[in-house]
């Protein structure tokens, strides 16, 4: 066990951007796929500008390439959207997790204000988005909470059109669970492509799928590298990278729920854990349980997280809380788990975060799911300056500027003065004529 302290655990929790070295195994698929050896960047940029040329027919192509699945139609009939169906227990828990997290952002303070005075008026519109489209993962299994923590805000919000793009399964189908959260969500359509090909559909709009105000929601390195390349044309939420979760823990927590809680993280490929405590002692039961809790998981997810454990997992004694929560800070995590003596006490300390998880009986796993909060946090350290999807992500903020003279005559001449100094002649006669004419009402 490789415990960090000190300048090292500093040095190891400091995020650094540089750009990770390509695996060979992508390497070789994109020359197979492209006829020659792109990296992730160059096979995107490829996609985006063969989708924005030939529409449905560049989707349909890249979507046989790639998910080895023929599209004859991309949008999937609505009549299978309403005939979906799942069993009664897990349709129930899609029911909660929906209901929670819609309780949860109809509390944000979300509206505008307007403040008349003598001088006039001054104030804040804010409107919802026309058109939103979500990502949802395909892969191994359907990624149902995504779409829940991704649109139900986004309802709230009041964004009037909601679509979905997730990337078809076995003979173009999609998973009926995510059917059903569509369907209880209010979901418009649901389009059966993925990866970068359902981005750059999604921006620049084909003859199936209308181009959104803003795209939302995780996916793989590639998706991300399309959200990031097509941010201008359309907005994007965030790039999320690879889960994270730093458990916070002292000589008080029970090593059972630490190691379980750096498991279910770990269970995420390319899942970073982390483990800061002040206690020695702590770190030993806790490694003892991380090998007895991992030798009882399931295949595949075993491997998964055995993977994250000896390649990705820090470990780090802290001398005392103080410093625990000054690494915490610096590391800025999507998910920071307070698994401490009287949690709440400790919460103010806290900086830097993308959720935090207080106490026992709040795991990070529970928030993946019916919580209440959306999951779809900042990852990579960008909880120093980004926030969890919410609310205000699917609305525009207008300013709404009505002033009258009385207020023309007080600061009028203030900003004359301040175009001037800009070199903005004409900006300072557009306000002087008016205080001149004293007609401006």
């Amino acid at each position: 066990m490789n415990i960090l302290t000190g300048d090292a655990a500093r040095a190891a929790l400091k995020r650094t951007f540089a750009d990770n070295p390509v695996p060979e195994s992508v390497l070789q698929r994109s020359a197979a796929l492209f006829g020659e050896r792109l990296s992730p960047q160059q096979a995107v940029d490829r996609i985006l500008a063969d989708v924005r040329e030939r529409g449905d027919a560049a989707l349909r192509h890249w979507t046989q390439l790639i998910d080895g699945v023929d599209i004859d139609v991309v949008q999937l009939p609505a009549h299978l959207i309403e005939s979906a169906r799942v069993e009664p227990d897990l349709h129930e828990a899609i029911l909660v997790a929906i209901a929670r997290v819609r309780a949860f952002h109809e509390k944000q303070p979300a509206g505008g204000w307007i403040e008349h005075t003598e001088g006039g008026a001054l104030g804040q519109l804010v409107r919802p988005l026309e058109r939103l489209g979500v990502y949802v993962p395909g892969g191994l299994a359907p990624l149902v909470s995504s779409l829940i923590h991704t649109a139900v805000p986004a309802v709230v919000a009041g964004v009037r059109e909601i679509v979905v793009a997730t990337p078809p399964g076995q003979g173009g189908q999609v998973h009926p669970a995510i059917l059903v959260a569509a369907r209880e969500i209010g979901v418009e359509a649901v389009y059966r492509v993925g990866g970068a090909q359902a981005i750059a559909a999604l921006a620049y709009g084909t003859e199936s799928i209308a181009a959104v105000d803003k795209i939302a929601g995780p996916g793989n390195q590639f998706v991300v590298l399309a959200k990031r390349a097509v941010y201008g044309s359309v907005g994007i939420e965030s790039l999320p990278g690879p889960t994270e979760t730093l458990v916070l823990a002292d000589d008080g927590a029970d090593a059972r729920f630490v190691a379980a809680d750096l498991l279910a993280q770990a269970e995420h490929n390319g899942a970073e854990p982390v483990l800061v405590t002040d206690s020695r002692e702590l770190l030993i039961e806790v490694e003892r349980e991380l090998a007895r809790q991992l030798e009882n998981l399931p295949e595949p997810n075993r491997s998964w997280a055995r993977d994250s454990v000896m390649t990705r997992f820090k470990i780090v004694l802290a001398g005392d809380l103080d410093e625990a929560f000054e690494l915490a800070n610096l590391y800025a995590p999507e998910h920071l788990c307070l698994l401490l003596q009287d949690a709440w006490s400790y919460v103010g300390k806290v900086r830097r975060a993308g959720g935090i998880f207080v106490g026992e009986a709040s795991m990070e796993a529970l928030g993946d799911y019916a919580a209440g909060p959306s999951h779809v946090m900042p990852t990579g350290g960008t909880a120093r300056f980004l926030s969890p999807v919410n609310v205000r992500d699917f609305q525009n903020i207008i300013s709404l500027i009505g002033l009258n003279e009385v207020t023309l005559r007080e600061v009028g001449p203030h900003a004359a003065r301040l175009a001037r100094a800009e070199g903005l002649e004409a900006h300072a006669r557009a306000i002087e004529i008016r205080l001149q004419d004293g007609k401006a009402h």
